[in-house]
């Protein structure tokens, strides 16, 4: 049976650019190239923004109090807490400067694997009108596979971008793509979304509360963001 990969209606619409920090970044082999793929979700950023989608920018990074509260069950988070790894500012931690978010845009830190559970991203989103996310991030079994799954689990439509995405193990990164994200969303990539967008009229973003960091899901103070003046949170 042949499955059709259904319109993207970008009026209710965001792109997820999740994780794309320099520390992140520097875990990728040398054949990731790594500016590349930078020039590849930039120019999703342009062509979503130019329809009107939303545009979230998600980051991981961690205050004190953040290190303090990951219980020792938690194998992976543990370690970074023991390890003080990920401050929130530190700059490996910052959004990359080839993707900085604008005026408008979301913006949130979280604190474990997914761009969902630790942020009020899925409500940010839901006030919108959003109804679609389109998945770019690294690494792929990071972020993108906690993120795919859980918005699965909250029904949004779901497409990851497959040459917005990148993981250290090749191998896992090919299974994902091909064996567990076709299961709960479809996989494009940013030729594939170009062609998605030519069927929709460009038109103006969804106007929204705030552009800086949400609050993390223990309700964290923020700061204020210099260029927005709306409130900034900044664990990931």
């Amino acid at each position: 049976m042949t499955v059709t990969t259904p319109t993207l209606d970008p009026r209710t619409s965001a792109l997820l650019v999740m994780d794309y920090q320099p520390a992140i970044l520097a875990s990728l082999p040398g054949s990731a190239e790594p500016e590349a793929l930078l020039s590849r979700v930039a120019d999703a950023i342009a062509g979503m923004r130019a329809h009107g989608a939303v545009i979230a920018h998600v980051r991981v990074g961690f205050t004190e109090a953040d290190w303090a509260a990951i219980p020792p069950a938690n194998k992976t988070f543990s370690f970074v807490a023991r390890q003080r790894l990920m401050h929130h500012e530190e700059p490996g931690t910052a959004f990359h400067d080839r993707l900085v978010p604008e005026p408008g845009d979301i913006t949130v830190r979280k604190t474990r694997y997914g761009a969902l559970s630790t942020t009020d991203l899925d409500r940010r989103l839901r006030e919108r009108g959003v109804t679609t996310l389109v998945i770019a991030g690294v690494t792929t079994s990071g972020v993108v596979l906690s993120t795919v799954t859980d918005a699965a689990d909250r029904d949004y439509r779901l497409h990851v971008l497959s040459d917005c995405v990148a993981d250290p193990d090749q191998a896992t990164h090919h299974a994902l793509m091909t064996g567990v994200f076709p299961r709960m969303a479809h996989v494009v990539d940013t030729a594939g979304l170009r062609s998605l967008l030519r069927g929709s009229r460009p038109g103006q973003a969804v106007s929204a509360r705030g552009g800086g960091d949400g609050p993390t899901k223990n309700g964290r103070r923020h700061r204020t963001d210099p260029e927005t003046g709306r409130s900034a949170s900044l664990p990931h």
